[in-house]
């Protein structure tokens, strides 16, 4: 009996060990981490190289970017001939940023294990992993991932809640994708983010849906992670007067990643930048390590990059300013035509959009000291509560912020967009959104103009588009887009004023934005016409360009103090120039006529040289920016300074344009220095005259007239129009609303009538 017991006993106690050990290794299957994550074989290989790109393009966005070795590993993996080993050498190169590996298997039980990624955060910051996912289901759900430690805490103190110390998400915004893609092998992207420092432990669970779990909970798994304390830096920013200011910041550890995360940001930061804007006085949260800072504040500075590192002892960083110019100082004032605070890049959660303190903070980031706040289709009913008609609260001048409108997303947007500034009143009659207005540009441009609005064409090249890069060119574009398609008739129109006199119904061209030959094309084909519209500079942030306010902009020169109505008129009188901010055209003149003044009209005589004089200072690093001087004109960034290079040189091209044609050319050093440059040109019958560095600078037009004629310089450029306005009505007459369609049939047969008019009027001088 003894014995019999005491077997009994043996084996209930071996089976106890038993199970204990089978609950030890269950549990380390759970928490230990993975050196390696397992190889899924049977890849299909196209397909996961496209997931890569993804990762590499979101993790780039993110500010979380591969490193260089890593980036290379995977572009050899991707191209090895045999898939079965490129797919092993992308899953051992992305594995070890995995700090999750998911399993569905073919019933669809997710269960999960610990990834080789390092289980470190960063406090009140996001931190991005890698999620390894071996689809065995072919699930095309959405993974999501839960946690009980998780909530939104960013405010709340520790001690409140204790146990809820993150919050996490599975980024899924492009160019990633909302749900899994039932492929056997897949990477999701994580996000996580701590809002206290030290050890703290997160249980996450996943699943693809209700009923999805694993059993025993093996779809959860418990880890251990190590919060890097991000102690508070005071920063002093300084001007190049020593004036507080507020500059742009990127901070970038040793491994590329940028700080503080990009992840989730929240207004003043935007999640679409790398870089944030601090005010002197302001606080950084950094945790300790060696940093490289670039501080600038907008193209008229010289960016500075230090290596800065940050220890327990860290307490303050000063930051000045470097200029290589100041256009203000000699009366040109900078200002962007075209931004939004909400659409395209920005979140529209929690607000529709930011506000107007966030914008503005960017806008002083950048030293840009008008910006045109327009509101449009997207969140406009929020965003309308903003304008006031004149200049916003939160403006510190110099730097003036103004609400104002794109018609975009409505109205007469197809034939395309419109921005109107200077407006006493936002809402077109018959009223209160956007869903009423006219769908013929021409019937809202009356409207603007009758309340003393500057209106014209937003992103012109849109819709006119063509292969050639010459200018002017004869080729005929498809006046398919949303940009100055509708000019080529508007332009010949007059409209009542807010007098009841008859005014230009199109007072500028939005221009930078686009790439230059679309949008200077039809530009000079109407002032080789006669016609006397101006170019403004815009960057129609956040949606054309998001790296930042201000990469086109207008340098508006005011005799007294600045202001937004008077910028505006400015524009309309051609006193102006437009430019990526990184060329400068000062003080053009012809003879004693200064770009406008007294219309920018120089009258002759006779036909006889003239003398042109102008301003001129540009700037270029010593070393090109690599690729970006020979890239197609029609990819980005379309104005940049770097395209006007002269070969490895620091030189650029200086040109006196003539009725749309280079006739003389000089070059300069691009070192920031202003220099004065003069040209002697022959003027024999009525013509314009500008300068430009292309694709940079351009300023506007002097029109000078001989013997009192109009300017007809070019029989072809009349042709030119004629023939745009006939395609333009192929486009956009399917776009008219029933009750506009007498009003656009009469406004293009005026155009057309006018057009041959100017075509026996116009000069054939061979061009």
């Amino acid at each position: 009996m003894k014995k019999a017991m005491k077997r009994y006993s043996f084996r209930k106690i071996g089976g106890c060990i038993i199970l204990a050990l089978g609950l030890l290794s269950l549990l380390q299957t759970s928490t230990t981490i993975a050196a390696t994550a397992p190889i899924v074989s049977d890849v299909a290989w196209q397909p996961l190289k496209a997931q890569v790109k993804r990762i590499l393009e979101a993790t780039d966005y993110l500010g979380v970017p591969f490193q260089g070795k890593d980036k290379a590993a995977l572009r050899s993996a991707m191209a090895a001939s045999d898939p079965e080993s490129g797919a092993r050498q992308v899953q051992e190169i992305l594995d070890q940023r995995c700090l999750y590996l998911v399993q569905i298997n073919p019933e669809m039980r997710v269960k999960v294990a610990r990834g080789p990624a390092d289980a470190e955060l960063v406090q009140h910051g996001w931190t991005q992993f890698l999620v390894k996912v071996n689809n065995q289901a072919g699930v095309t759900a959405s993974l999501k991932a839960e946690s009980l430690n998780a909530g939104r805490l960013h405010n709340a103190p520790a001690a409140a809640i204790p146990d809820l110390w993150m919050e996490m998400q599975m980024y899924d915004a492009q160019p990633m994708t909302k749900t899994l893609s039932g492929l056997e092998l897949e990477y999701r992207l994580i996000q996580l983010y701590s809002r206290d420092e030290g050890k703290r432990e997160a249980r996450m669970a996943f699943n693809v849906g209700q009923g999805s779990q694993d059993l025993g909970f093996r779809n959860e798994v418990d880890i251990l992670f190590h919060c890097r304390a991000a102690p508070e830096i005071e920063l002093g920013v300084k001007d190049e007067s020593g004036n507080p200011t507020t500059g742009m910041f990127e901070i970038r550890d040793a491994l590329g990643r940028v700080y503080p995360s990009q992840a989730k940001r929240l207004a003043p930061d935007f999640s679409f930048h790398p870089q944030i804007y601090r005010a002197d006085g302001e606080i950084l949260r950094l945790p300790e390590g060696t940093y490289t800072f670039t501080f600038a504040r907008g193209p008229e500075s010289i960016p500075v990059k230090r290596n800065i590192t940050i220890n327990s002892s860290t307490r303050r960083l000063d930051f000045s300013v470097t200029r290589w110019i100041d256009p203000s100082l000699f009366g040109y004032w900078s200002g962007d035509h075209h931004i939004h605070a909400a659409g395209c890049a920005h979140y529209t959660d929690p607000t529709e959009g930011v506000h107007a303190p966030d914008m503005l903070r960017h806008i002083i980031g950048e030293d840009l000291k008008v910006g045109a706040n327009l509101t449009w289709g997207p969140c406009f009913d929020y965003q309308k509560q903003f304008f006031t008609g004149k200049n916003d609260k939160v403006s510190v001048y110099p730097y003036l912020l103004r609400y104002d409108v794109e018609v975009s997303g409505f109205g007469s947007h197809q034939s395309g967009h419109l921005c109107l500034l200077r407006l006493k009143e936002q809402m077109y009659p018959g009223g209160d959104s956007k869903h009423h207005w006219p769908t013929l540009c021409l019937n809202t441009l009356r409207w603007g103009k009758a309340q003393g609005a500057l209106v014209g064409p937003a992103h012109s090249g849109w819709g006119l588009e063509v292969a050639s890069a010459a200018l002017p060119n004869y080729e005929i574009p498809p006046f398919n887009g949303i940009g100055a398609n509708e000019y080529i008739v508007d332009v010949t129109h007059e409209v009542p004023g807010p007098s009841g006199k008859l005014v230009p119904a199109v007072d500028f061209i939005s221009t930078v934005d686009t790439p230059y030959a679309w949008e200077l094309n039809i530009w000079y084909h109407t002032l080789n016409v006669g016609y006397r519209t101006r170019i403004s500079g815009e960057t129609d942030f956040p949606c054309i360009y998001g790296e930042r306010v201000g990469l086109g902009r207008s340098y508006v020169k005011l005799a007294g103090r600045l202001d937004y109505e008077a910028w505006c008129e400015g524009i309309r009188q051609g006193k102006n120039y437009v430019s990526d901010g990184y060329s400068h055209l000062m003080d053009f003149r012809v003879e004693n006529r200064a770009m406008g003044e007294r219309g920018s009209e120089l009258k002759l005589e006779q036909g006889k040289d003239v003398t042109v004089k102008v301003r001129v200072a540009a700037r270029l690093d010593e070393v090109a920016i690599p690729g970006l001087r020979d890239r197609p004109y029609q990819q980005k960034p379309y104005w940049h300074i770097e395209r006007a290079r002269v070969g490895d040189s620091r030189m650029v091209p200086v040109e006196l344009v003539l009725n749309g044609y280079p006739v003389s050319v000089q070059k300069i050093v691009a070192d920031g220095q202003i220099r004065e440059l003069e040209f002697r040109v022959p003027i024999q019958y009525s013509s314009w005259v500008a300068v430009r560095i292309l694709p940079s600078a351009h300023t506007n037009p002097i029109f000078v007239t001989v013997e009192d004629q109009p300017i007809r310089a070019s029989r072809r450029s009349a042709e030119w129009c004629l023939q745009g306005v006939d395609q333009c009505w192929k486009n956009k007459e399917r776009f008219i609303a029933k009750g506009e369609m007498e009003d656009a049939l009469n406004a293009y047969e005026h155009a057309r009538k006018t057009y041959r008019t100017l075509i026996k009027e116009c000069r054939d001088p061979g061009l």
